[in-house]
């Protein structure tokens, strides 16, 4: 009996399968606030006690991130943003490219931004390939806090830091933390905003978790 000749499934043929049946968490639901450096260490333990890893206590990170702008030559597309994380404190871990779609605000009922998200871990060369392509260094900072889990939501309580360029050790940007609620899911799974307002509503008065429109607060800031 005569082998069958059976094409190889490519990468692309996976990607395609892989979208089909929607199983790809290509959608990241959000909620953020922030918390006076005063007030941190009340919002980590009500944390502790909401939280599913209260045995080993929460996760910390302490990372760089860079955002990058590729421009159309023709100028006539908005320019493809890519952000660049690498962790300082595991520098054995992989370099993590993501793209961040413009936020979709939806309608005043729904209760969390929703936006595309992409993350793929990358070798240390991804900042020599980003700048072979064309890519430039629009902004870094730095972020160190701690990282709680949730059934599927991720919460993080970050300082965020400008990047020195001296030995002088990194600044804090405000005297507060950033807090954000976030979960990647598949399109379609709106009903995990629900359950991520509930979650948030039991972290007042401490914090106010809501959705951001950073357009409007740049028009604030111009006017």
């Amino acid at each position: 009996m005569s082998a069958i000749n059976v094409a190889p499934i490519t990468a692309t043929d996976s990607l395609s399968q892989a979208l089909k049946a929607n199983i790809i968490p290509n959608q990241e639901y959000l909620l953020q606030g922030s918390v006076l450096d005063s007030a941190v260490e009340v919002l980590l333990h009500r944390l502790r006690g909401l939280c599913d890893n209260v045995d080993a206590g929460p996760e910390t990170f302490d990372d760089q991130e860079v955002c990058f702008s590729l421009r159309d030559p023709n100028q006539q597309a908005a320019p493809l943003m890519l952000r660049v994380r690498k962790a300082l404190d595991a520098r054995d871990m992989p370099y993590q490219l993501r793209y961040i779609g413009q936020p979709d605000l939806g309608d005043k009922n729904r209760p969390t931004v929703v936006r595309s998200s992409l993350d793929i871990a990358c070798s240390g060369m991804l900042i020599e390939f980003l700048n072979e392509l064309g890519c430039r260094i629009e902004f870094e900072y730095s972020v160190k806090g701690y990282m709680f889990r949730k059934g599927r939501m991720k919460i993080t309580v970050a300082k965020v830091f400008k990047i020195s360029q001296s030995s002088m050790p990194p600044e804090p940007i405000s005297q507060s933390y950033l807090v954000e609620l976030s979960v990647l899911a598949p399109q379609g799974q709106d009903a995990i905003g629900e359950d991520m307002r509930a979650f948030a509503d039991q972290l007042r008065p401490l914090v106010q978790l809501d959705k951001i429109d950073y357009k409007r607060l740049g028009h604030m800031a111009v006017t």
